[in-house]
């Protein structure tokens, strides 16, 4: 899926993406019908979010300050804790969802920094700047703002942020590489990417391919580690490391993410979702 894909593909995609979330964004369900009557939680999400963010590494003063509902139990990772944010700096959060992570990133960033939020789900969008506003009223901060977007055409200044975070959201494009491009396009000189996402070990059998539910939940737009490397050094970007993160795809598992369930059904006997699908951490640099 990194660039195979025609402009009706691409589109029929992005609308499957849009229309899932923004049923997350609502509370009607989750991306592959209603909400389950018993345990709640939808099929794209972990029903027990703050533990699955604490497993991954966010801490009790991220949490604090959050507004209810900004975790929705999406994250497969920590992209703001890999960016070693610092005050006064501006970050981008691509996918940014309910606000989870502009909220953590306006934590580090401070009252002379920004947070800004980019998401093409405009039910996403509402729910992010209602929660905005009680973000402020928590913490005294007024440095988030919520823009309606497409990660691949970001409505963002060529060389004005500083640093990109992005959590389990660049799996869910129909053209990675575009993605990549206009990360290093909006970077200033010197600037940062974080990302935390999905990738593959090797790659998955065909039912899970064409599973709408594992589309939506990351899964089926998973690329191997190597190319999702490529891809961000194609796109001009240098100092590319890639971290695979052992165990978190069984942590999201053991914190009831039935979208993983699901998968594990589709998998050869025997197998596991860890043996195909890794958190991978990515940090790469804008050269100066």
């Amino acid at each position: 899926m990194a660039g195979c894909c025609g402009g009706d593909k691409k589109q029929d995609v992005r609308d499957k993406v849009r229309e899932g979330y923004g049923r997350i964004a609502v509370g009607g369900g989750g991306c592959c019908g209603p909400k389950k009557a018993a345990g709640g939680g939808s099929c794209c999400g972990a029903s027990r979010p703050d533990e699955l963010a604490k497993r991954l590494g966010y801490s009790e003063g991220d949490l604090a300050a959050l507004p209810d509902g900004a975790n929705l139990g999406l994250s497969c990772g920590n992209p703001a804790a890999v960016a070693a944010l610092k005050p006064g700096e501006t970050v981008l959060d691509l996918g940014s969802g309910g606000g989870f992570d502009v909220f953590v990133c306006a934590q580090k960033v401070g009252p002379k920094g920004r947070a800004i939020g980019v998401d093409m789900t405009p039910e996403m969008l509402s729910k992010a700047r209602r929660n905005a506003a009680a973000f402020a009223e928590r913490t005294g901060l007024a440095n988030v703002e919520f823009r309606l977007g497409e990660i691949e055409h970001l409505p963002v200044a060529d060389a004005s942020v500083d640093v990109i975070v992005s959590n389990c959201v660049v799996n869910l494009s129909p053209d990675k590489p575009q993605v990549w491009r206009e990360m290093a396009r909006v970077l200033r000189p010197g600037g940062r990417v974080a990302v935390s996402d999905l990738a593959l070990l090797k790659p998955l059998p065909e039912a899970v391919l064409e599973s709408v539910n594992a589309l939506v939940g990351c899964v089926a737009g998973a690329v191997l580690v190597e190319e999702t490397g490529r891809m961000a050094r194609e796109a001009g970007l240098a100092d590319v490391v890639l971290t695979p993160k052992a165990g978190l795809v069984e942590t999201m598992i053991e914190t009831n993410d039935p979208l993983y369930r699901e998968v594990l059904k589709t998998l050869p006997a025997g197998a596991k979702v860890g043996d195909y699908v890794v958190s991978l951490e990515v940090s790469a640099r804008k050269p100066r």
